[in-house]
């Protein structure tokens, strides 16, 4: 009679061991989600909303570092006025930042 108790509970206490060694691995993906996942996604949407919002006169900086004022915006492409007279077209998802009206003075 002893001896069926003693499987009992070790029988029980190895369904909950079996539970607890799984915790830490569920954990990690939470954390994982918060620290790196749920940002990405944010910048992501913030991103897609600053490209659709592009209006002329904006002012930009691309991703490879030129500043420019958007003179024409069309779905895929904008074009940017980088000097006096001197326009380039890029791509909409190469606009990596909207300045402030006013930064760039030399234009």
């Amino acid at each position: 009679m002893f001896i069926s108790n003693a499987y009992a509970q070790t029988a029980a206490a190895g369904a909950e061991s079996s539970l607890m060694s799984f915790l830490p691995i569920i954990l990690m993906f939470i954390v994982l989600y918060f620290l790196m996942i749920r940002p990405q996604m944010k910048r992501q949407k913030e991103q897609k909303s600053m490209m659709e919002a592009l209006a002329k006169g904006d002012e930009v900086v691309t991703a490879g570092g030129i500043l420019g004022k958007v003179t024409k915006v069309t779905d895929a492409y904008v074009t940017l006025e980088v000097a006096n007279g001197t326009e380039i077209v890029a791509q909409k998802a190469a606009v990596a930042t909207l300045l402030p009206k006013g930064t760039i003075k030399s234009l």
